[in-house]
């Protein structure tokens, strides 16, 4: 990324994020520094993370899990560069070498993370063979995660007392396993809600000239449109339309950067017959307009490392 001027560590709309003050934990080790051998140290969500960049010179003393639901993302350590795509997740070991992260600039990253740490992370890393070598891992959907990740947060955003601690740690536990062991966890979870949501995605990602309305989504599997949007939304973290909307969004993008076509015809393209009824929403989204998108895209575009 050669120009910082759109350069972001954090501030998305519609990001959480926690940081537990270190003091929190050094109070709990000073009554008992067995208890928890591994515990939460950050905890985010950063939803459509146009410019995420993060750049950590002296590496981190923390694992990084990042869980990838949407867009695209680029992560290098060391001397080593990974690619972190939609479905993917990355599990980042502790390190003191150079480390960089940021969003894709086109179709940018929706990502679930969490920091880490515990009482001998070499041990634990060594253990579960985790290492930086192995890069981004394709997984299913794993809704299962998304809900321990949101019980973790809620029980921390309710505040340090030792039960709010011990449950979000207890769900770290969990969390990890569904990404390290999926064949344990996410076939077993999977039910008819879970389809739902992937035949949904797939059904607007094949759809992305029409105008699809949540009654339309609801149809396809015969359910009621309040319904569907609520275990939509519970799933993915956003009303279905919103979904279907960054979706063209995302598409828009690639149009933009890689075709130099008129952004009548991009808006055409994705069903919106009126162009600057698309441009206002591209720059709702995208926080510019296209004609700004499409000459900062290819002015910074991401060389390869």
């Amino acid at each position: 990324m050669n120009s910082t001027a759109f350069k972001r560590r954090d501030g998305f709309e519609g990001e959480k994020i926690i940081s537990i003050p270190p003091k929190v934990w050094k109070d709990v080790f000073s009554k008992d520094p067995s208890f928890f051998r591994i515990y939460v140290a950050q905890i985010g969500y950063f939803p459509r993370a146009s410019y995420h960049y993060r750049e950590r010179r002296k590496g981190c003393e923390d694992n990084i899990l990042i869980y990838c639901l949407q867009g695209k993302g680029y992560f290098i350590i060391g001397d080593k560069k990974f690619e972190v795509n939609a479905n993917q997740y990355i599990m980042v070991a502790a390190t003191d070498k150079y480390m960089r992260y940021w969003a894709d600039a086109e179709t940018p990253w929706t990502i679930y993370w969490v920091h880490f740490n515990g009482t001998d992370m070499h041990g634990f890393n060594n253990f579960l063979n985790i290492n930086n070598t192995k890069g981004a891992v394709t997984i299913p959907f794993n809704a299962k995660a998304i809900e321990l990740w949101k019980n973790m947060y809620d029980s921390l955003e309710m505040g340090y007392s030792t039960e709010n601690l011990c449950n979000a740690n207890f769900c770290l536990y969990n969390f990890i396993a569904n990404f390290l062991f999926p064949e344990r966890h996410i076939d077993a979870a999977r039910d008819e809600s879970t389809d739902v949501i992937t035949l949904s995605i797939n059904y607007m990602r094949a759809n992305l000239d029409k105008k699809l309305t949540v009654d339309d989504m609801a149809n396809q599997h015969k359910l009621s449109s309040s319904y569907f949007s609520i275990i939509f939304r519970k799933a993915t973290g956003m009303p279905p339309i919103d979904y279907f909307i960054n979706l063209k969004m995302q598409k828009a993008c690639q149009l933009l950067f890689s075709d130099e076509i008129r952004i009548k015809t991009v808006a055409g393209n994705l069903g919106y017959e009126d162009q600057y009824y698309f441009s206002r929403l591209f720059k709702k989204f995208m926080g510019m307009s296209p004609e700004q998108y499409r000459s900062t895209a290819k002015r910074d575009a991401i060389t390869t490392a």
